[in-house]
């Protein structure tokens, strides 16, 4: 849905929560009913109009554009198809993990072997896809929820799985940057729900201070992957030896 689709579709809603018809729109400007139909139709309001229309609802414009973004549905996951498709092209998979990381069009192209064009194809893919608007100036708006995330069994954890994982441990994490901690533990229930429990909310502050660290410009923020993995576990050593 373009902006001004979504801009009319709040004013529309708008006008029924209060109580409010086309008519007496058209009367707080000035104009006929069809008029303001034929406009609503056209998705074609200046800046002006839009200031006219916010104050008869009693927004600012601002406030009418928060209301417009606020309505339209995030999403939350993609289904399996979609993924798929995203995971299918390389090229597609890195755009959408820097659009998702709030990378401008001209960040990624500075920074990959990509022209202009092939940037535009597939941010216009993932647009499709919804996960981004692709709005004039080649901008990048996010259409996800803030715990977005992909499917737990589906193509591109697989894909992170199988390709990513072993990239990701080949390190002595011996940099400032970098740590690597193994415990292993027996717990009773209760227990185990609280360690649970800590790991949610160091997901949720991983998270946080992702979000707080994009004011800062590109050359000040570096990548860093965060790996959170429990599970009931015994060395196959171990196992080999029980009764």
């Amino acid at each position: 849905m373009s902006e001004a689709a979504q801009l009319i579709s709040t004013i529309k809603k708008q006008l029924k929560s209060q109580g409010r018809t086309y008519l007496d729109l058209a009367r707080a400007l000035e104009l006929s009913e069809p008029s303001i139909k034929r406009m609503f139709a056209s998705e074609r309001l200046t800046v002006d109009r839009l200031v006219q229309i916010g104050n008869f609802l009693g927004y600012t414009l601002a406030e009418l554009s928060k209301e417009a973004q606020s309505a339209q549905p995030a999403l939350r996951t993609l289904t399996e198809k979609q993924e798929r498709e995203v995971v299918s092209d390389p090229k597609l998979l890195m755009v959408a993990v820097c659009a998702l990381n709030h990378w401008s069009m001209d960040e990624i192209v500075k920074l990959y072997r990509l022209s202009d064009a092939e940037c535009i194809k597939y941010l216009l893919q993932l647009d499709a896809l919804r996960i981004i608007d692709l709005l004039p100036g080649n901008r990048i708006r996010l259409n996800v929820a803030r715990d977005f995330d992909w499917l737990p069994a589906g193509p591109i954890r697989q894909y992170f799985l199988a390709r990513g994982i072993d990239e990701f441990l080949k390190s002595n994490f011996a940099h400032a940057d970098e740590t690597m901690t193994f415990v292993h533990g027996m717990f009773t229930d209760q227990a185990l729900a609280q360690i649970q429990d800590e790991l949610r909310r160091l997901r949720k502050k991983f998270a946080e201070l992702h979000e707080e660290s994009l004011s800062a410009p590109l050359s000040k923020r570096r990548g860093l992957g965060l790996l959170l993995a429990m599970r009931g576990w015994e060395p196959s050593d171990f196992a080999k030896l029980r009764r």
